[in-house]
């Protein structure tokens, strides 16, 4: 009696929640960890402090912007929305066949779900600016590169989403198209696709509004867009003129963002009517 009227009186001072222990453990490893990260990161404020003056100094040399050179950066900023727009289509063209094959509820077996989600994986995994620069090797300078490096990172992003969305269908449609006689291709053209395109849509769309933002970055090494004429601006300290390119890209990412959250609203008001 003596060792219940303790452990009541310990978890009343707990809070009520005898398990408090382990939220505390919890957050002490968490602690543990962040501050590991911390000391192989190098994180440092001190350093950060040390560096305010050369950041001021260099974002005093950026103002103010070229307004000039706005002027040149007209057909790399479309040419940018054309990298994203190919890049965002090839992406969908190669996602889409390899989904079903890496849906669990669908895949034909164990062996093919688990390779199929070791090549998005892969896909995935690689960086794109390291795909365009492979891509650059392969077919030379220009937005091409661009445009592949994208759709093949994009596949494996779209194909993992679209997979994980096949999976979280309802099965009811799918049984009773099946009980139908229905082979696999019905199944899922009409069972499976009318229960995912609406969320398929709104990855897409955000997809696009990803590769806009990735597509500034690619033309650095060399694969078109805007990125380029950034980079180029930088390695000849014309400091000016690269304020203007983030200008550029700033109000092309907002732009490209308000569309896409409009386009998205869009589509959700139309699923529930």
């Amino acid at each position: 009696m003596i060792a219940i009227g303790r452990y009541n009186l310990l978890v009343a001072k707990s809070g009520g929640n005898p398990g408090w222990w382990k939220y505390a453990l919890a957050g002490l490893a968490l602690l543990s960890v962040m501050w590991w990260a911390a000391i192989g990161s190098q994180v440092s404020v001190s350093e950060l402090i040390k560096g305010m003056p050369w950041i001021a100094d260099f974002l005093g040399r950026m103002l103010p912007p070229n307004w000039e050179f706005m002027q040149r950066l007209v057909k790399p900023a479309i040419e940018t929305v054309q990298i994203a727009l190919w890049g965002t289509l090839l992406s969908v063209i190669l996602a889409v066949p390899l989904c079903f094959f890496a849906a669990r509820n669908i895949s034909p077996n164990l062996a093919v779900f688990h390779a199929m989600r070791q090549v998005l994986n892969i896909t995935r995994g690689i960086n794109e600016i390291i795909l365009a620069l492979i891509f650059v090797a392969a077919v030379g300078l220009g937005p091409f590169p661009g445009v592949l490096a994208l759709a093949l990172h994009g596949a494996g992003m779209l194909g993992k989403f679209f997979a994980e969305s096949i999976e979280e269908i309802d099965q009811g449609p799918l049984e009773a198209l099946r009980a139908t006689g229905a082979g696999p291709i019905q199944t899922i053209i009409f069972g499976v696709i009318p229960q995912v395109v609406t969320a398929w849509i709104g990855v897409i769309v955000y997809r696009f509004e990803t590769n806009l933002r990735q597509a500034t970055v690619l033309g650095m090494v060399g694969a078109g867009g805007i990125g380029f004429e950034l980079v180029g601006s930088m390695k000849l300290f014309q400091y000016q003129d690269t304020a203007t390119c983030i200008l550029v890209i700033v109000v092309m990412v907002m732009t490209a963002d308000y569309l896409s959250t409009k386009l998205r609203g869009w589509i959700q008001q139309g699923a529930h009517q």
